[in-house]
């Protein structure tokens, strides 16, 4: 059988739902309010994990947290945070739950005190459009960069926990801000053409 994943990015292994998510979701750019609040809340449960724990969790988390509705969550109480620590089908960290609530309230802040709301405060540090990379192998795809480090920064004077430098790069590759798909990789072109369309609004 002819493996059709030969040229692509190796880190997803042969993981069906890895791949799928490589292919079909990681580094499109997404300048969705709500879907960015979910992916950075997302990569916070990452952390000490990997991705593919909280990705085969994913929808268990959508259900548990309301759809990522950040108005919803923002206003999740003491019932409803013990109702998220006995929920076994999701990451169940008094901490990350409590970061993810805090978040949902700092996201309604920032939609509706920042022009142009969440994501233009996000995709700002890079300029409100992808940086292409055009790396040939994984080691030279970074871990963090200044970028990270100035959006981790200022995360973290708003409030937002679990959003370190490494964590947020990690959010900014999958959200498309920057595209760390190999060259070789057919998603490297692909991704790199979403970029040049008029952006959403």
């Amino acid at each position: 059988m002819v493996n059709l994943h030969i040229q692509t990015c190796p880190w997803p292994g042969t993981d069906s739902l890895y791949r799928t998510y490589h292919d079909e979701e990681w580094g499109v750019p997404e300048y969705d309010h709500q879907a960015l609040y979910e992916k950075l809340i997302l990569d916070g449960f990452q952390a000490g994990l990997s991705w593919i724990t909280i990705l085969r969790k994913r929808e268990n988390f959508r259900r548990a947290f309301s759809e990522f509705n950040p108005e919803k969550i923002a206003r999740y109480d003491k019932k409803q945070r013990i109702r998220l620590l006995n929920d076994a089908s999701i990451v169940r960290s008094g901490t990350k739950i409590d970061a993810a609530i805090k978040g949902a309230q700092l996201w309604l802040n920032i939609m509706e005190k920042e022009p142009g709301g969440f994501s233009e405060f996000i995709w700002r540090h890079v300029g409100g459009k992808q940086k292409v990379n055009r790396y040939r192998t994984m080691k030279q795809v970074p871990a963090q960069t200044a970028m990270s480090k100035r959006l981790s920064k200022e995360l973290q004077q708003k409030g937002f926990k679990f959003c370190g430098p490494v964590i947020v790069y990690a959010f900014a590759q999958a959200v498309g801000m920057v595209n760390d798909h190999l060259i070789a990789c057919p998603r490297h072109a692909a991704c790199a053409k979403l970029t040049n369309q008029p952006r959403p609004r």
